[in-house]
């Protein structure tokens, strides 16, 4: 149907200034998504681009704890947000407007509100990455993302166990069904090397997820190991990426950021060769 002039744009509407959105999904929680979500964004950011990190995990906003800010947003201009800062990321979590303990109980449609706002209403500049950490399962959250504007691609996060797996399938089809392009799959916690002996254990099992991700005919984005340091660096509000590519605890993590960049980059090759297609 023609837009008429003066009418409200319909469908997902771009972010001026922001080149690629990345939603970071998994079908389940418990399975590190959001460790993943903020150590990609800084990692990106420590690659040399301009990264803004949405925290839209409204029911566990735990982004300002594993980034070591608090404090909130500061009002500019007509109800426009500035957004935190953060090792080099611009960040926007429902954390720094409601800390402490004490939960959100939203419906869908405040849910949707909140996105919206999130997104059309902070100050994001110029982005090379938005990295948009959601919940888990395949609720209102990723519905309105999906709505409001247009995803890049997905991240798909999974441990290697049976039960991660059935969940992140859900996740995987839940994205097909919107039409967003799964930028791969990643399988965290994907083994445990003793500090002892060295050998590595496999907790949760291991494999699944690439596995998975054959079955699905999507990119596997590496395994990312059971490590304690990535733990304490996230509860001290220091990202262990920030120790550098050389350190042994966060090496997997920058190969799992360049494997995204790497298929970003494929993703936006390929709709440029739909447009002149087309054309």
């Amino acid at each position: 149907m023609p837009q008429h002039p003066g009418q409200p744009a319909q469908g997902p509407q771009p972010l001026p200034g922001v080149d690629v959105i990345l939603a970071v999904g998994s079908g389940k929680g418990g399975v590190g998504k959001t460790t993943l979500s903020v150590n990609l964004a800084v990692a990106l950011a420590k690659l040399g681009h301009k990264v803004g990190l949405l925290d839209a995990d409204v029911y566990g906003p735990n982004v300002p704890l594993m980034l070591g800010v608090t404090g909130q947003p500061k009002m500019v201009g007509e109800n426009r947000i500035e957004p935190m800062q953060a090792y080099g990321l611009k960040v926007i979590s429902v954390g720094f407007l409601n800390p402490g303990d004490k939960p959100i109980i939203w419906r869908g449609p405040m849910l949707h509100q909140i996105v919206k706002q999130f997104l059309s209403m902070v100050e994001w500049g110029r982005l090379d990455y938005m990295i948009v950490d959601l919940p888990p399962g395949t609720g209102d959250i990723a519905l309105s993302l999906v709505q409001n504007v247009p995803l890049t691609g997905a991240v798909v996060v999974s441990t290697p166990s049976d039960v991660s797996l059935q969940d992140a399938r859900k996740a995987i089809e839940m994205f097909k069904q919107m039409k967003v392009d799964i930028v791969g799959v990643v399988e965290n916690m994907s083994f445990f090397t003793c500090p002892h002996c060295h050998h590595e254990i496999d907790i949760f099992s291991r494999g699944g997820a690439e596995n998975m991700a054959k079955q699905y005919g999507v990119s596997f984005l590496g395994n990312i190991e059971l490590d304690p340091e990535v733990r304490k660096s996230g509860d001290g509000g220091k990202p262990v990426v920030l120790e550098g590519e050389n350190s042994p605890h966060a090496k997997s993590i920058f190969e799992f950021a360049r494997r995204v960049v790497a298929r970003v980059t494929e993703i936006k090759a390929g709709e440029g060769a739909s447009v002149i297609q087309i054309q």
